[in-house]
């Protein structure tokens, strides 16, 4: 539901333009780089971002920041928003599961509710005694839709799909990801 009383600025992509089409500061088409030569080439723009990112934050003075996934920019901003008593919501935990466990004691100090995709993630950061809410991973929502809609007898025609086993080829969001990656899937 949408409550008039909060007013939403905001660094993101189309669906949220959608949503709330004046609120947009920067799309993240502009901010996506991947892979350490990538990022090295890229660096003035990505430290450039990060400061107007800051001064934006600090001439619009939220109550609170949700930042989404993009872990590398986002705890910096966290970290910086933290430091200037703006409380910090996080929704996707970077995966320090599977990389640099460290980074959860940060994470602690800097974020203050955590919002977490897979199951597994809570029991992983209790261990760190960071209680974080699980709120259930999108993808898994679409499958479910998917899968409730495919009893309709119109479904498969609709969709133009047969009967057979449907194979998810997921190379990623980011358009490196797709030109790199999705390739070598199709191969396979």
């Amino acid at each position: 539901d949408e409550d008039s009383t909060v007013d939403f600025r905001y660094w993101g992509g189309d669906k949220m333009v959608a949503v709330h089409p004046g609120g947009l500061v920067k799309h993240i088409r502009d901010l996506a780089f991947m892979g350490f030569i990538e990022v090295l080439a890229n660096i003035r723009t990505i430290l450039g971002n990060i400061k107007l990112c800051k001064k934006d934050i600090e001439s619009y003075q939220p109550d609170a920041l949700i930042l989404v996934d993009y872990p590398g920019f986002n705890l910096r901003i966290a970290e910086w928003a933290k430091s200037k008593g703006i409380k910090v919501y996080y929704y996707i935990s970077p995966q320090v599961w599977a990389w640099k466990q460290s980074r959860v004691h940060k994470i602690k100090k800097v974020v203050d509710e955590m919002f977490v995709i897979l199951p597994f993630e809570k029991a992983f950061y209790k261990k760190f005694d960071f209680d974080v809410q699980y709120v259930g991973h999108p993808l898994l929502d679409e499958i479910s839709k998917f899968n409730q809609n495919s009893t309709d007898q119109n479904f498969y025609t609709r969709n133009e799909l047969d009967k057979r086993p449907i194979i998810a080829v997921l190379p990623g969001s980011r358009k490196q990801e797709v030109l790199k990656k999705l390739p070598i899937m199709l191969d396979a």
